[in-house]
């Protein structure tokens, strides 16, 4: 079983990405409705598997995503935006990260980008 942090500022969304992976091999082990406490969270649970919003209060994704892949180099990210035009698409390619999964999520598309996370 994969244990998935999700680190989003919308509890709409938190609600909506875990009641995807019920039932499924992923557990959500907590969600962080900041960078700040999305980095400080990922330190003490360890998550295989990190999504993270990009536009968020305080840091945004982008940095968030540096600062993990700095102190959690062996967890897997996958980026979540409403913001998917291609200035975002090469932003998140820069940091090295493969998956953006546009909002609003289809459960299918975030169903596939996980499996192909766990592939890798």
């Amino acid at each position: 079983m994969k244990k998935i942090l999700i680190i989003d500022d919308s509890p709409f969304i938190y609600k909506e990405v875990a009641a995807t992976l019920e039932g499924l091999d992923y557990e959500v082990i907590g969600h962080a409705k900041s960078g700040e406490e999305g980095i400080a969270m990922v330190q003490e649970l360890q998550p295989d598997i990190i999504t993270l919003d990009i536009v968020m209060p305080g840091i945004d994704g982008i940095e968030t995503a540096q600062k993990l892949i700095e102190i959690a180099p062996n967890t897997k990210i996958v980026m979540l935006s409403s913001l998917c035009d291609h200035d975002t698409v090469s932003e998140v390619e820069s940091l090295g990260l493969k998956y953006l999964v546009s909002k609003p999520i289809e459960k299918e598309v975030l169903i596939e980008t996980l499996e192909k996370v766990c592939k890798e």
